[in-house]
């Protein structure tokens, strides 16, 4: 017969329940707060308070169908990196409202010429609220009236915001298709 101090069950548990968390969710969470902070380390500190919150919280979340769990965890991980972001006093990028962008979209085919891992390194390479508003705009599909909302700027703001970030990206396609073309 084994004698436990008081809690230790529970305790166990809890620890079974967040080693079962990390284990289907720390990689993808991971991989999302880094898109948004741009850390390695950061984003595995994020990842870390996310899914301990996740646990902590896990009374709140209302299944609605597969992947609502992850729909709720990065949630969770999206606010923390925003939160993140905000602490750190973005630095602030000069809002023009009006850029002209007379660089054109590139192809399909010249899309999928470029290795995914320039992408994420050229989206990584924004300043920190385009990369926010590209991230929550283009990737996590929230509209400019959320993005306004989450961020405490203007809908035209965001909009700007992401206009800066398809303009910064297009340059650095164009360099690189040109630079791949000689």
């Amino acid at each position: 017969m084994s004698k436990h101090w008081p809690g230790t069950a529970r305790r166990e548990t809890g620890r079974m329940a967040m080693d079962e968390l990390y284990r289907r969710y720390a990689v993808r969470v991971n991989a999302l707060c880094r898109r948004y902070v741009g850390d390695d380390d950061e984003a595995k500190d994020l990842m870390l308070e996310t899914l301990i919150q996740a646990l902590d919280k896990i009374d709140s979340y209302h299944y609605t169908g597969e992947g609502s769990l992850y729909a709720w965890i990065s949630r969770i991980a999206i606010n923390k990196s925003i939160n993140q972001i905000k602490r750190q006093r973005w630095r602030m990028v000069h809002m023009d409202l009006w850029t002209q962008d007379n660089i054109p979209e590139p192809t399909e085919d010249e899309m999928v010429a470029i290795p995914k891992e320039k992408l994420r390194e050229w989206i990584a390479g924004l300043p920190d609220l385009r990369r926010t508003v590209f991230n929550l705009y283009c990737i996590d599909g929230y509209s400019h009236k959320d993005i306004s909302k989450m961020l405490g700027i203007s809908e035209t703001g965001s909009t700007s915001l992401l206009a800066k970030a398809r303009k910064q990206l297009k340059e650095k396609i164009k360099q690189y298709l040109k630079e791949q073309d000689t």
